[in-house]
């Protein structure tokens, strides 16, 4: 049974940070990548970030370049998103997906998952 289950969100504010963690379990050891979505209110899930999980590539989405840094740690199975600097438009649900086979792209659209976490709020205070 495959679980992803995140970590670390809450309410901070403006300028501050958060580490989120997503955790996974189950067969995981084959998965090709690893990436954060989030959703705010009345809008759409968006992309965040992405990693593959033996090569390290990284994407960032325009808005969180040079805020946030993804990681990964294998051994945990666990992928990371650090947060800084946030601003309030960064409020809303962060959740993890897994990629679990090789895809050609970046994988920025929710399609592109094959497993979903339940996600953590983010709230960001002005």
């Amino acid at each position: 049974q495959v679980q992803l289950v995140e970590s670390g969100g809450g309410v901070v504010q403006a300028g501050g940070s958060l580490r989120l963690s997503c955790g996974a379990s189950g067969r995981t050891n084959s998965w090709y990548a690893m990436g954060w979505f989030r959703q705010a209110p009345g809008k759409e899930r968006e992309f965040v970030a992405v990693i593959t999980l033996r090569a390290g590539s990284i994407h960032y989405a325009d808005s969180v370049k040079g805020r946030f840094t993804i990681s990964r740690d294998n051994a945990k199975n666990t992928v990371y998103l650090q947060m800084n600097s946030l601003k309030p438009e960064d409020t809303a649900v962060y959740s993890c997906a897994a990629a679990a086979e090789w895809k050609p792209g970046r994988l920025i659209g929710t399609n592109e998952y094959d497993y979903w976490g339940q996600g953590t709020q983010v709230t960001v205070s002005s």
